[in-house]
Order: structure tokens, then sequence, then C-alpha cells
């Protein structure tokens, strides 16, 4: 009884950090509605995040000296979140974030060149099943390739490969001091986001950033704050359970994107999205029931 009620609290805080990402694209929407576009918008949150993080840890930047990867982690981490951000904004919600969820496959895939870690028969399986839960959801009737060709379709799958290759990173930097690890995924955030606004600004694709008034400022600061509090709360838990509970429990986002989106009209359940997204979220579920010794590789941590 013990052991499991001191799960309890990790789990919640599990919990809490999934809800954070699977509701995120209500606020991300309403600020594209008063002209933030959601690159500015992430821009703006990791900016405010860094702030605090030196506020509270002026000497976070110590360890980029000697851990070069963490170059790697923040580049990986930025493509990360302006995936994930820009899609949920513009796109049917459910099916980015089952799209995103393809990352136990990417994560097969980048662990044995980058960890070493052959795939066993269970993960091709597994990346088998998760790769025909694609096909499932991207297949056009008239089209002869599933191939991706809307823009939060490809922004979703380039999220999640990269979020694969945050995650394995992060295994690669675990002598890494935690708040560096933290700093360098915020930064990466905040640069990329607003390297690619400008770009998209220069090219007209994007608009400048709107003055969005006080409601909108407070609406972003809660976002950051959000987003604050889900990286803590993953911390938390994911230092106290075991890898498999923790990539399983984050599956709840998947839960609170499509709860939420379906009730607030942000999303449309097609037969191939269920049945796509029900292939996707089994693979998701069985590589992280499995155990290490099953050829697993690289457990989620978090998109921010």
């Amino acid at each position: 009884m013990v052991r499991i009620e001191g799960r309890v609290a990790p789990a919640l805080a599990l919990v809490a950090n999934a809800f954070v990402w699977g509701v995120s694209w209500w606020p991300f929407r309403q600020l594209q509605a008063q002209g933030l576009h959601p690159l500015w918008a992430t821009a703006f949150i990791y900016v405010v995040a860094i702030a605090l993080l030196l506020a509270v840890q002026p000497h976070a930047w110590r360890a980029f000296g000697s851990h070069g990867q963490l170059w790697a982690l923040m580049l990986a981490a930025g493509i990360t979140n302006v995936g994930f951000n820009w899609a949920v904004t513009v796109g049917d919600v459910v099916r980015v974030v089952l799209l995103f969820y393809l990352m136990p496959a990417w994560s097969v895939l980048l662990a044995w060149p980058l960890l070493g870690e052959r795939p066993t028969m269970a993960a091709i399986v597994r990346l088998a099943l998760a790769l025909v839960g694609l096909v499932v959801i991207l297949h056009e009737p008239g089209m002869p390739l599933p191939v991706p060709r809307a823009l939060p379709d490809l922004l979703a799958l380039l999220g999640g490969f990269s979020f694969a290759l945050t995650n394995i990173l992060l295994r690669r930097l675990q002598d890494a001091p935690s708040v560096a690890r933290v700093g360098a995924m915020f930064t990466g955030g905040a640069l990329a986001a607003s390297s690619a606004a400008l770009l998209g600004m220069a090219q007209g694709a994007v608009p400048a950033p709107a003055l969005v008034g006080i409601a909108g400022t407070a609406l972003a600061l809660v976002l950051t704050l959000g987003f604050l509090a889900g990286n803590a709360c993953l911390q938390f838990g994911a230092s106290r359970l075991p890898a498999q509970t923790t990539a399983l429990v984050m599956l709840s986002e998947v839960l609170f994107a499509s709860v939420s989106s379906v009730l607030l009209d942000a999303a449309e359940l097609s037969s191939r999205t269920w049945a796509g997204g029900a292939l996707i979220v089994a693979a998701a579920g069985w590589a992280a029931w499995a155990s290490p010794r099953q050829g697993d590789s690289a457990q989620p941590q978090s998109a921010a």
C-alpha cells in the first residue's frame, strides 16, 4: 500500500503535464485570433521562461562548455516546439496529436545509430504498426500515395521526429545538470520560433507580432506558467516512476487533446482518424509498457 500511495503524486504530476500540453492548442488559437501567430506566441513564452530560469539559476549555461550535445538538444527541442505549437493551432487537433505521437516509432529508428540500440523484433513490429496507422490517417481517396500534403501534417510529423531526437539526446546528456538541459530546451524553443517567425515574415507568410492587449498578454503569461509548471511536474513524476510508467501516463495527452478539441469543435473524428489513431496509440502504449530488455529506446520526456 505504501508503495502504491508513493506513486500517486508522481502519476498525478505526469497527468497534469499531459493536461497542459493536451489543451495548449486552445490558448494558442485564442492568441492567433487576436493577431499573434503561434510562432511569435511560442517565442514570447520561452523568452519569459528563460528569464525566469536565469533569475533562479543564473549559472545555468556553464555546462554548455563541457557538454557540447546541449547545442543539439537546443535545436531538437526548438523544432519540436515549433512543429507542435504551430500544428495544433492551424490543424485538426486530434489528427496533429496522433501524428505527433509517432515519436516511439522514430525513436526505434534513431536509437540504433545514436545509442547503439539494435531494435528487437518486437520493436520492429511496433514500428510497422505505427507506420500502418500513419498510412491509414494520411490516405486520401483518389490520391495514389498516402503522403502528408497539408502544412499541419508536415509540422506534426516534423515535431514528433524532433521529439524523438530530443528524448534520445536527453538520455545521452544524463550527466549534464538538469538545469542546463531545461535551459537548452527553453532556449531552443525561443530561438527556433523567433527565427522561423522572422523568416516567415520576410516571405510574407507570417504577420508581424500584434499587440494583443491586456487579456491576450495575461493569456500568454498563463500559458507560460502552465508550461513551466508542466515541466516541473514532469521532472517530479519522471524521476520517481519507472520510465515505462511515465511514457504510459503521458499518453493521456491524447485523451485530453481529443476530448477538449471535439467539445470545442476543433477536430473531426473520421473513421480513418479513429482507425489510424488506434494503431498509433497501440504502438505507443506497447512501447511504453514493454520492458527495456525488449529493445525499447528513449522514453518520452516533455515537448517543453
